[in-house]
């Protein structure tokens, strides 16, 4: 059995508990001894595993955090609460909330669309099932009246998809389908007796 580096990093914390199969066992042995990339790997993982396993290597004399926070209180140059400080943890926090607000405004990247005169859908869902005759510029929903194709190959994939390709919805199937998710949607909250 041969195995691939990857199926030994895969496997080498099974091998160091001895939870794998003789055979399987025996084909890690084989690519230790001619890689030495995995033998290395090996070594470091048996390393790490000893040292975290051993609780002693963890244990510190009764009151050295206290000595060490006085150490290091001691060495540490400056004063506390410079205006430099204050700057910089400012502009740190300006540049974090900076991010967290450009990550909010989730701008949808829009392919150039393939027909110069078309404009992209809207209010599509983006996960809606489409479907694509051929090199058509047009997206279609299954039984569409106007989907044809030449040599009757069809590509499936969602309204997204499509959308970041710079195809186009079809304004029949899919003008259909929105109008009925419409009608579908405000005659539920209607019974329910839902303020829309």
């Amino acid at each position: 059995m041969v195995v691939t580096c990857e199926q030994v990093w895969q496997e080498i914390s099974n091998y160091l508990e001895n939870d794998l199969d003789p055979s399987r066992r025996t084909a890690l042995e084989g690519h230790f001894q001619t890689c030495p990339k995995c033998a290395s790997v090996l070594a470091g993982t048996r390393n790490i595993v000893q040292l975290y396993g051993d609780q002693r290597l963890f244990q510190v004399p009764l009151g050295f955090g206290g000595r060490l926070q006085d150490r290091l209180a001691k060495e540490m140059p400056g004063r506390r609460g410079s205006v430099y400080g204050w700057v910089v943890a400012v502009a740190a926090l300006g540049l974090i909330a900076g991010s967290f607000a450009l990550a909010r405004m989730k701008t949808p990247v829009q392919s150039e669309l393939r027909s110069p005169l078309a404009r992209p859908g809207k209010n599509v869902p983006a996960g809606l099932a489409v479907l694509v005759a051929g090199n058509s510029k047009i997206f279609h929903i299954a039984g569409c009246d106007l989907l044809r194709t030449k040599d009757g190959k069809l590509r499936s994939l969602t309204a997204e998809e499509a959308e970041h390709e710079g195809l186009v919805p079809c304004i029949r199937c899919l003008g259909k389908y929105l109008a009925a998710a419409t009608v579908k949607f405000y005659g539920q909250h209607s019974r329910s007796g839902a303020a829309v």
